[in-house]
């Protein structure tokens, strides 16, 4: 583990006086270029809105987002490189206002659910989807195909995002519907790249859609692990004759998917010569690496 290193703080309350008939020293023609003047400038900005307390604690809520299982105040005070008292002060403020839990024996300190519970106060899926349109319209006017994005939502797969291929040849799914999480590619990336216990809670939500193809759970388990390995899932739709799915996973920080891209691709049989299945899928996985945030 890297020891976060704090930088010196002023004291606070030290005034210096220069003397009124200092001479005045001569500027080079470097330090009064304007490239010196905007550093000066960046440099003084960062000093006047310097809040050492804030960072502090900033500094100690990045530090317990790494340790799922916690650390002690004396743990904290090593990794931080600071005096045991100002740690102290600063742990007690943060199990105060609840961005920060106390086991019961008082030893050791976690994240709380705070942070995410303030996240989630604005829909993260509204702007998941703003940004993702943009990549989508790209890729459906460079693949002629249409493509949608499915997110996990109590127990199966909503269609949060939907785009039509501009060549007006194209099979979609309406954005709203709900698909299944067992026998859908979607459904598939979302249980593949989830942590174990992600991956428990989703199937235990989940309530078969009409229509939906069950599938026994050693077959979903082994399909699961050579979809993680693949690191992408490409095979003839479980829904319709002619269409084969390419879904790619939108990664989180922590490489855990919190949504699909996916690509019900149909080939043309006529003279028109479009791209192909493979040229297709690099474009798929372009447009979903470029919406993950790994």
């Amino acid at each position: 583990m890297v020891a976060i290193k704090m930088g010196a703080v002023p004291l606070s309350g030290t005034t210096c006086f220069m003397p009124t008939d200092a001479p005045k020293t001569k500027k080079s023609a470097s330090q009064t270029s304007p490239e010196a003047m905007l550093a000066r400038a960046d440099a003084l900005a960062d000093d006047r809105y310097r809040a050492p307390a804030l960072d502090k604690g900033l500094d100690i809520l990045e530090l317990l987002a790494s340790q799922p299982q916690g650390l002690t105040r004396a743990e904290i005070v090593k990794e931080m490189d600071r005096s045991a008292s100002e740690i102290y002060r600063m742990l007690e403020r943060l199990v105060a206002r609840q961005y920060v839990t106390r086991n019961q024996s008082g030893d050791r300190y976690a994240l709380s659910l705070k942070l995410f519970a303030l996240a989630h106060m604005h829909p993260p899926t509204s702007r998941l989807i703003n940004q993702a349109l943009p990549i989508m319209d790209e890729f459906t006017r460079k693949a002629e195909q249409s493509c949608h994005m499915g997110v996990y939502d109590r127990g199966n797969v909503l269609i949060a995002a939907q785009v039509n291929s501009p060549s007006g040849w194209s099979f979609s799914v309406q954005r709203g519907a709900r698909a299944g999480l067992l026998d859908t590619a979607s459904g598939h990336v979302l249980l593949a790249f989830s942590d174990a216990i992600g991956r428990e809670r989703m199937l235990a939500e989940h309530t078969p859609v009409d229509g939906e193809v069950p599938i026994a759970e050693p077959t979903l388990m082994q399909s699961l692990q050579q979809l993680q390995k693949r690191g992408y899932l490409e095979r003839a739709s479980a829904q319709s004759y002619g269409v084969v799915d390419i879904s790619y996973p939108i990664l989180g920080p922590d490489r855990h998917a919190i949504a699909t891209l996916t690509c019900p691709y149909i080939r043309r049989i006529d003279r028109h010569v479009g791209p192909d299945q493979a040229t297709v899928r690099d474009l798929l996985a372009q447009a979903a690496t470029h919406l993950s945030l790994v």
